[in-house]
């Protein structure tokens, strides 16, 4: 048995990537042309890479808006499509699997269908998402920021029920193959003010402790001597100073998560690999010029112009702390450095 396994997350809400995976008119704007056929739907997706012909899909289970079980016809082969949607701190995660229950696939095909499940779930359905928002935000009202969402107008639920059903299967399938090009990108640019800065505060350099310093007194000479006798005090012991504990060396790399339309989202990963436990941390990352930071985790944060700071936690030798982030800027996709504790990041 083969299995493609994919997973992506994205920061929109469940509900909003549950409408662009069951909706027919936005999923034939990201994904392909959706024709039904007797009591299920076809898929267009001859030619397509990866792809031999175009896919029959019928609903085996469908618990909205969490998981979509599709069963798929290709050919001679017959497909089983799993994708299951859960709710995260910064939106949701979307995990989709397909598996081959008959037929075969060769290495060549299995990779370029795999590279399409990326493509349609990193690229193409984070792109559709961010303009379906887009359509749902005021910007009138707004002065450099968006505002609150308006209310969605839904078809008639009376028309079409059994169809809205099939439907719903057609998005799990959108994510297994993810090619054709949808149809058209939002123009406003509304540009998100970041988030207050929340104020660090930085340790201070520890003070070394003073080295008391050693002084003799001679003892007063004994009247009626010739000579004066000195007085012998007790010598006073030397403390050794304290050694300096060995510090560790991290490493950080950085990768771009997803793109969007606006922006992109990023993430550093730092490592320690020594045998000594940091006290904490420092990552530098600078944006493109008029870039702004959001929806942060994994660290504190302040920005200062195109810089950004992240300050970490205790990390212990041999482990690991991710941060990721959300960049508003439409005319980059990574920024234009990172480095932890000033040794720069790998992948930029």
């Amino acid at each position: 048995m083969i299995e493609i396994d994919s997973e992506v997350e994205l920061f929109h809400p469940v509900d909003r990537a549950w409408r662009a995976l069951t909706d027919r008119a936005l999923l034939a704007k990201w994904f392909a042309e959706v024709a039904p056929e007797s009591d299920r739907l076809v898929l267009r997706t001859a030619g397509l890479p990866g792809f031999d012909a175009d896919l029959a899909v019928e609903v085996r289970e469908m618990r909205a808006p969490e998981r979509l079980v599709l069963s798929a016809r290709e050919g001679d082969r017959l497909l089983l499509l799993t994708a299951t949607v859960a709710p995260t701190a910064h939106g949701c995660r979307l995990a989709v699997r397909e598996t081959l229950e008959q037929g075969d696939w060769d290495e060549a095909q299995r990779a370029r269908r795999a590279e399409q499940h990326q493509q349609a779930l990193a690229v193409r359905l984070p792109a559709i998402l961010d303009w379906l928002a887009f359509q749902q935000v005021d910007l009138r009202r707004a002065e450099g920021a968006l505002t609150a969402e308006l209310p969605v107008v839904r078809p008639d639920r009376r028309a079409g029920r059994r169809w809205a059903l099939i439907a719903a299967g057609v998005a799990g399938l959108a994510l297994a193959a993810g090619a054709a090009v949808w149809a058209t990108r939002p123009t406003p640019e509304a540009p998100q003010p970041p988030p207050a800065a929340t104020p660090l505060v930085m340790p201070s350099a520890r003070s070394q402790p003073a080295t008391p310093r050693l002084s003799r007194t001679a003892a007063p000479a004994v009247r009626g001597s010739t000579a004066a006798v000195p007085t012998s005090s007790a010598a006073p012991s030397r403390t050794a100073s304290p050694r300096p504990a060995p510090t560790a060396t991290l490493t950080a790399g950085y990768r771009t998560v997803a793109d969007r339309i606006f922006g992109y989202r990023g993430e550093v990963v730092v490592d320690n690999p020594s045998k000594t436990a940091s006290a904490g941390w420092t990552v530098t990352v600078t944006l493109g010029d008029g870039a702004t930071l959001g929806n942060v985790s994994g660290a504190e944060f302040s920005q200062d112009g195109r810089v950004v700071t992240f300050v970490g936690a205790a990390l212990p030798a041999g482990s690991s702390a991710t941060v990721r982030f959300d960049v508003r800027d439409p005319l980059h996709a990574a920024p234009d450095g990172c480095a932890v504790d000033g040794t720069p990041c790998t992948g930029l």
